[in-house]
């Protein structure tokens, strides 16, 4: 049974920094992409970013890039999300995600493993 669990959301000023982790188990982590989503209140969720099963290749929404990066490690199954210069929109509960397959690109039907979710809050 694979289980994510998030953490490290919270609330931080516009312009500020967060790193959301997840801890992954329950099937070999390394094989496969990893991503995060976020769901702001009254919106679908979304794709924010992803990485590839050996961290070589990432991806991210327009909406982020340049301002959030993903990595992980695979010898502590973790993934990192550091967000930096935080704005406002970026308010949502943000979810670490599994692929099941090796890439991290969008593909919503790729992804179907979600953890419960972290709070992410930018407000002055």
């Amino acid at each position: 049974q694979v289980q994510l669990v998030e953490s490290g959301g919270g609330l931080v000023q516009p312009g500020g920094s967060l790193r959301l982790s997840c801890a992954a188990s329950g099937r070999t982590f390394s094989r496969y992409g990893m991503g995060w989503f976020r769901q702001a209140p009254g919106k679908e969720r979304e794709f924010v970013a992803g990485i590839n099963y050996n961290g070589a290749g990432t991806y991210s929404a327009s909406s982020v890039r340049g301002r959030f990066i993903i990595s992980r490690d695979n010898a502590k199954n973790m993934v990192i999300l550091r967000m930096n210069n935080l704005k406002p929109e970026d308010t949502a509960v943000y979810y670490c995600a599994g692929s099941t397959t090796q890439w991290g690109w969008d593909s919503s039907n790729d992804y179907v493993y979600f953890g419960q979710g972290t709070q992410v809050t930018v407000s002055s």
